[in-house]
């Protein structure tokens, strides 16, 4: 059988490629697999500092593949494998960065929305297209509504309009949208200043802005000093001071 979603390391990035571009890159079951298996080898892979999901073809991601979820029970409509898919990228210790250079629609729109970097090309649309099938965006509003405003996550769920990179930005759905040719350099960019963080600060800090904010300041700052002393007086904080002392890079910023 021939692998739809490719994994590649090098120089401690993990680049993940979703190769089915005759079905739009469509989470088909085989998808489904091989993306969750190679999401969990390039997190348990201590070498990898981020991970980059990409894609062959002319689209990111069509969503859920609509020819196999046809008469199918729940249990076949990867009810269980799109969840731990978005929460495998959600909570990753590695940050993970999307690298979108055409359309994506319905849970291709939750992949996005579950990295912590996304980078789009201008021309790249988007849309929430389930209620236009008569189905329900319930899987995917997980990681999509922390990043909406409100009133966009109202307009586009319930009409499934389609809608551009320059929009995307505005709402908060991604970070940035460039001309197609400059997408490349901008996901590097962006790359290469996740690399200069340390691998347990990273972590730590994924942890901390994933954490539901108690109602009581005064809880909120005793964990948070608890938190920030911890990495002060860490290996990589101490390794962090003396790096800056001496005027240099710290260990896990040397070059490659």
């Amino acid at each position: 059988m021939t692998e739809l979603v490719h994994l590649d390391v090098a120089a401690g990035v993990a680049t993940i490629t979703l190769d089915s571009p005759d079905n739009r890159n469509a989470l088909s079951a085989q998808v489904r697999r091989e993306l969750l298996a190679h999401l969990q080898t390039a997190i348990d892979d201590s070498g990898v500092r981020v991970i980059v999901l990409g894609h062959t073809g002319r689209v990111f991601c069509s969503g859920m593949d609509l020819k196999e979820s046809r008469g199918a029970g729940a249990q076949n409509q990867g009810v269980n494998e799109i969840p731990a898919i978005l929460e495998r990228i959600w909570a990753s210790p590695t940050p993970v960065v999307a690298r979108v250079a055409g359309p994506a629609r319905a849970g291709g729109v939750g992949l996005v929305a579950a990295c912590d970097i996304a980078v789009a090309a201008e021309e790249a649309t988007f849309a929430f297209s389930e209620v236009r099938v008569g189905v329900v965006p319930a899987v995917i509003s997980v990681t999509v509504l922390p990043r909406l405003l409100p009133r966009a996550a109202h307009e586009l769920f319930l009409t499934g309009e389609t809608f551009d990179g320059p929009r995307a930005v505005r709402i908060g759905l991604i970070n940035s949208a460039v001309p197609a040719v400059d997408l490349d350099a901008e996901v590097d960019r962006y790359v290469e200043m996740l690399r200069l963080g340390a691998p347990g600060a990273l972590a730590a800090t994924k942890e901390m802005l994933r954490r539901e904010r108690p109602t009581a300041l005064g809880a909120q700052f005793a964990e948070m000093q608890e938190l920030s002393a911890r990495h002060f007086a860490g290996e990589e904080g101490q390794e962090g001071m003396r790096a800056f002392a001496e005027k240099r890079r710290p260990s896990w910023a040397q070059a490659e």
